[in-house]
């Protein structure tokens, strides 16, 4: 691996966004993921490797500490912070068919559930393993689901709660959502569910975190 990519990925590893991001302390007045990024762009390393090279083994890494309790909510957020900097570069790319991506994954909070940061969370960590994440947003409703999979036939669909009192809401979804697409996949997770509940639904995996959703959807293009 090049030298420019082992910076990228250690950026990306321990959050360091941009030269003007003081965090992590160790690497203040460094450069960070940003800078590297157009940098590996202007050596002609292509974005495809800088993809597979730098961002998806450096969010599994940042991944696999997150499952391991080495660390916690806030610095995995700081990394998934630091691969979206470099994805700034990488979308135009992406667009133009240059590099493909394993697939679509469609996420959202259902209704009457405002809570987003652990969908963020999953959200920007299936982006750094190679997906193209259509973000619904809290409070979606059945019907921004069912539109959103028209317009991508092929998604993959995530859904998060928070709350007991909105788990339940998952339910009409799913069964709408198989109603008119038997064969899409749908991954659901938050802190009150079980895998247990999630076959109960009729959903197609359980995420209990990151790591756990990633591994559902890579068994999909597997």
């Amino acid at each position: 691996m090049s030298t420019i990519l082992e910076k990228l990925f250690e950026c990306i590893e321990f959050g360091k966004i941009n030269l003007a991001a003081n965090y992590p302390p160790q690497m203040k007045g460094q450069l960070g993921a940003d800078e590297y990024t157009l940098e590996a762009l202007k050596e002609g390393i292509s974005p495809a490797d800088i993809m597979s090279k730098a961002l998806i083994p450096a969010m599994d890494k940042v991944g696999q500490k997150f499952t391991e309790n080495k660390i916690f909510v806030p610095q995995m957020l700081l990394s998934a912070k630091a691969m979206n900097a470099s994805m700034t570069h990488l979308k135009p790319f992406f667009q133009s068919g240059e590099v493909k991506r394993k697939g679509t994954f469609i996420i959202g909070t259902v209704f009457g559930d405002l809570h987003d940061i652990g969908k963020n969370l999953v959200g920007m960590m299936v982006e750094g393993a190679g997906w193209e994440v259509i973000d619904l947003g809290i409070d979606v409703k059945t019907e921004k689901f069912l539109e959103t999979l028209q317009q991508h036939p092929k998604a993959v669909v995530g859904m998060s709660a928070l709350l007991t009192t909105t788990m339940v809401n998952m339910e009409p979804i799913i069964k709408a959502i198989k109603e008119v697409s038997p064969g899409t996949k749908i991954l659901v997770g938050g802190a009150p569910l079980s895998p247990e509940f999630a076959v109960s639904i009729g959903a197609d995996g359980y995420g209990k975190d990151p790591q756990e959703s990633i591994r559902f959807l890579e068994t999909l293009v597997a």
